[in-house]
């Protein structure tokens, strides 16, 4: 019987006072939450199921409370994303929702929360790809390490990261429609995806990550990665999730 394993972890780093990061692993949710030990979950494949991180946007209010809305509705919204159509509006939807909880048009405490958002939805015969802002999606095989989600970054110099977004869930005092990146991939039989914040692209080359998922699987490679990106300084907040589509 085929088969769907996630295994992950979420931490907030060494230099953050809190875990800004949430993740969504079919009807399971991670928020805001501290862990050293990965988790893995196993799932049937056939119902889709949805598996992704979202990340507080840092320096505006309620960063912890706009990424756990959006893994929350994700996780309630998962079994009906079947098409891109699905995905893109279910993303919009995410994203009216966070504008709505940091008080719409009346400005409070939270105006302006947002967050960005990066995962598939694994399905019977395809992964379904999608993103909003800089958290992003990579497919592991023979082949090496491929991204595939898409980042909204402004231009910068080669070498150098950029802290800002061109689009996010929320963000903003006015709601903004977003653009989400989507894609449907038929994955190899040997192919992973690795979902994670920027807690994990930023200080680890993407040579590194590559190295890690080509010498370990499941649980064993979510910790791998988590402890290359505290061994660089752990900077920011760091949430990762690996599926593997097995056959039993």
């Amino acid at each position: 019987m085929p088969y769907v394993a996630v295994s992950a972890i979420s931490h907030p780093g060494l230099l953050r006072e809190r875990n800004e990061d949430s993740l969504v692993v079919g009807p399971w949710t991670l928020c805001g939450t501290v862990t050293e030990n990965p988790q893995t979950l196993v799932f049937p494949l056939g119902t889709p199921l949805v598996v992704a991180v979202a990340d507080g946007l840092g320096g505006h209010p309620g960063g912890e409370v706009a990424s756990s809305l959006v893994a929350r509705q994700l996780a309630a919204l998962g079994p009906a994303l079947t098409s891109e159509i699905a995905v893109r509006d279910a993303v919009n939807a995410c994203s009216r929702a966070v504008y709505q909880a940091a008080g719409g048009e009346e400005e409070t405490a939270l105006t302006a929360m947002g967050t960005t958002v990066a995962g598939v939805v694994v399905q019977a015969d395809s992964v379904l790809v999608f993103n909003v802002g800089d958290s992003q999606v990579f497919a592991a095989g023979g082949d090496g390490l491929r991204q595939v989600s898409v980042d909204d970054n402004p231009p910068h110099p080669p070498g150098r990261t950029v802290s800002l977004v061109t689009q996010c869930l929320g963000g903003s005092p006015t709601y903004r429609a977003v653009q989400p990146h989507v894609t449907s991939e038929t994955p190899a039989p040997d192919e992973r995806y690795l979902i994670c914040s920027d807690g994990l692209t930023d200080p680890v080359p993407t040579d590194v990550l590559d190295e890690i998922l080509a010498e370990h699987d499941d649980g064993r490679a979510a910790f791998e990665l988590w402890k290359a990106a505290i061994e660089a300084g752990g900077p920011d907040n760091i949430t990762v999730a690996v599926v593997r589509i097995g056959q039993e």
